[in-house]
């Protein structure tokens, strides 16, 4: 569009504000600005602003939420022995013919951690200090050794971590990992609001915008082409998880071929909240389709409800990881479609288009929008749920300090590693509160499960206080 289509436009859509330094831009701005305004969906704008702009009221809910139905982390009955047993014989088969790839969402950066840069850089490991980027790398190559397949890993960035994102790869040899196996791709981004639904400027020439959330990834493997490349490639599923939890078994052939023997398009893993109001999605039956309501959205009687034997009926945490069939994606991405965005009031720096000053907002200005990919699974035509252990395999660093920091991180690694060789026989140092008295650290190239440790010979004793790394 050019100058007067697109003020046309924005004055149809009350967005005519965009263009009030036109005449204070030179060329290259002016483009730059209308190419940003261009990409706009306008046909869409106007309801989107009056649904979840303006509107504050709560998520809509389903209007019959039930349990939904799961694999627990160990069968319980002889079928279900059986059918694990074949499902993980299917996921090693999966594996072995590069039918799967990691897929790791990396768009955020570690300011809450106190850290300048992207979070998948930041280091979080008891002895090595390795990033979270290295133990992925390391374990997506063991994997690769271990099944005897070529490993794939599709990172998606956001604008703003992209190019140093990159540069960590390069200088650091890419871990390891064959450079073109690691294909990078950036999210998409939404425009800003104010609170009365209009866009923000950022820059006189330059909307303010903010990544499009995790729920953006479904979009952005299919624009970027990673899909195609997979099509070419015959991956046929993908080991979705996000970028701060050092424990995730990217690999773990169980889950996916209980997702391949159950037809599913989207499956994810759960594990049982510690109390009924934390800070995890549920998991349930949603009019009949698997659906995750987010802590803030569920109602208070639901969270508190409990079965006759004292546990809570909406137990099921999700905690983004997820199985997804590439044909999954490529059905949502051929017809087209919206998932539905969640508003979070933020303060946002913008242009006043009466002075021109930047404003730095003191209290909360406007609104950002985001998709979570897991409202995507009520899409899907089957969906699995698979229990896992939360000292196994969740250990989110999220916060600089408390609940979710480094510090807890380190510790459940270090806890992690300790089970796995006691399991295995070997004696660990404890104090007398309980607590393990020494560190260890345990290399993918070692081991990627207690499995990989029982099947080895170890000879080792472990002193108190003693630093153990096992390579």
């Amino acid at each position: 569009m050019n100058y007067e289509q697109t003020l046309e436009k924005s004055k149809k859509h009350n967005q005519q504000h965009l263009l009030t330094f036109w005449n204070e831009l030179d060329e290259s701005s002016r483009e730059k600005l209308l190419d940003q305004i261009g990409q706009i969906d306008f046909n869409s704008l106007d309801s989107k602003i009056q649904e979840y702009v303006k509107n504050s009221a709560p998520t809509k809910l389903p209007s019959k939420i039930e349990p939904a139905p799961v694999y627990p982390a160990i069968p319980q009955t002889p079928e279900h022995k059986e059918k694990f047993a074949k499902a993980k014989k299917l996921g090693e088969e999966l594996l072995s013919k590069g039918k799967v790839a990691a897929f790791v969402v990396a768009g955020g950066q570690g300011t809450r951690l106190g850290f300048d840069g992207p979070k998948g850089d930041f280091k979080v490991s008891p002895i090595k200090n390795k990033t979270l980027f290295q133990i992925f790398a390391e374990s997506i190559k063991a994997a690769g050794i271990k099944y005897g397949f070529q490993p794939h890993w599709y990172i998606m960035t956001s604008p703003l971590n992209d190019e140093p994102t990159r540069k960590i790869f390069k200088s650091n040899n890419f871990y390891g990992l064959k450079e073109q196996n690691v294909f990078f791709f950036q999210q998409g981004t939404e425009v800003n609001y104010s609170t009365d639904g209009k866009i923000l400027l950022a820059e006189k020439d330059t909307l303010a915008t903010s990544p499009d959330g995790h729920g953006g990834s479904l979009k952005a493997l299919y624009k970027s082409g990673a899909v195609a490349e997979m099509k070419k490639l015959g991956i046929e599923h993908i080991s979705y998880f996000q970028v701060d939890n050092p424990l995730i078994n990217i690999f773990d052939p169980l889950f996916i071929g209980l997702h391949a023997i159950d037809d599913a398009e989207m499956s994810s893993k759960y594990l049982t909240k510690c109390e009924p109001l934390e800070k995890v999605g549920n998991f349930c039956l949603g009019d009949g389709k698997v659906t995750v309501i987010e802590y803030s959205d569920l109602p208070d009687e639901l969270a508190y409800k409990k079965n006759p034997d004292g546990s809570l009926v909406f137990a099921l945490g999700s905690i983004a990881i997820h199985i997804i069939s590439r044909t999954f994606i490529e059905r949502l991405n051929a017809k087209g479609f919206a998932l539905p965005y969640h508003r979070a009031v933020k303060k946002i720096p913008y242009v006043d288009t009466t002075s021109g000053k930047i404003i730095k907002p003191e209290k909360p200005n406007g609104i950002k929008l985001e998709t979570f990919v897991f409202d995507a699974l009520p899409l899907a035509k089957e969906s699995i749920i698979l229990e896992t252990i939360r000292s196994d395999e969740f250990a989110p660093v999220k916060n600089a300090e408390g609940a979710d920091s480094p510090a807890v991180t380190k510790r459940m690694m270090v806890e992690r590693a300790a089970e796995w060789l006691e399991n295995a026989g070997i004696k660990i140092p404890k104090k007398p509160d309980g607590s393990i008295d020494c560190q260890i650290e345990i290399a993918p190239s070692f081991a990627l499960s207690a499995e990989d440790i029982a099947s080895k010979k170890i000879n080792l004793k472990i002193e108190s206080g003693q630093k153990v790394y096992l390579e």
